[in-house]
């Protein structure tokens, strides 16, 4: 990685909340790689169930803990996404798909802020798509094999999520080297860490 993309992958993070960031989509050169045809059966299986993103919740608990999150993380992208009804969206897409892969909320709200700044039609140098920045492989590998597809939201956040969970299992549960090979950079430390800065603000 080279020191000016290292410089702005980390100005991305320390960006943090205070204002929006046009720089451009960071996706890096990750790799089709072959996949065991049990993998492939359940990744494909992850991303088409057609369940809506409407949570359930075990408890009253829960679902004011939930909407606790909602209001204040709905607050903190306010300068990023200004129209409520399209915020509001958004979150409650990322919560259900994040949940939905086993992932937390604030660490897929951090990878996007570095991935592509919360752009819905960010395309970066290597032809990665959306907010999550996905590579078209994937929709061929798991999906239909239409790329176009990765632009709609709930689509991109739900193959964003299921590539990542892929990863860290992958990996083991290494969450920095499941980020490097998201990112296409595995082994390196500058993306990883610019996404776990992003995440610490958005848990805040």
């Amino acid at each position: 990685m080279t020191g000016m993309r290292r410089r702005a992958l980390l100005a991305a993070a320390a960006a943090g909340l205070g204002g929006v960031v046009q720089a451009p989509a960071h996706a890096g050169a990750q790799t089709e790689e072959p996949l065991a045809n049990a993998v492939r059966t359940a990744l494909t299986a992850a991303i088409a169930s057609a369940a809506p993103p409407k949570p359930g919740f075990a408890s009253t608990d829960a679902r004011v803990s939930y909407l606790r999150w909602l209001s204040a993380t709905s607050d903190k992208l306010k300068r990023r996404k200004s129209e409520l009804h399209t915020r509001i969206e958004f979150l409650e897409t990322l919560w259900y798909e994040s949940k939905r892969a086993g992932l937390e909320p604030a660490l897929v709200l951090g990878l996007i802020q570095v991935e592509s700044g919360f752009r819905k039609y960010a395309i970066s140098s290597a032809g990665a798509r959306g907010y999550m920045q996905v590579m078209p492989f994937w929709t061929k590998l798991i999906g239909d094999g239409d790329a176009a597809k990765l632009f709609h939201m709930q689509t991109n956040l739900r193959f964003g999520c299921v590539i990542l969970r892929h990863y860290l299992e992958l990996e083991r549960g290494n969450l920095s080297l499941a980020l490097g090979r998201y990112n296409g950079s595995r082994g390196r430390d500058e993306y990883p860490n610019a996404v776990l800065a992003a995440r610490r603000l958005w848990s805040a």
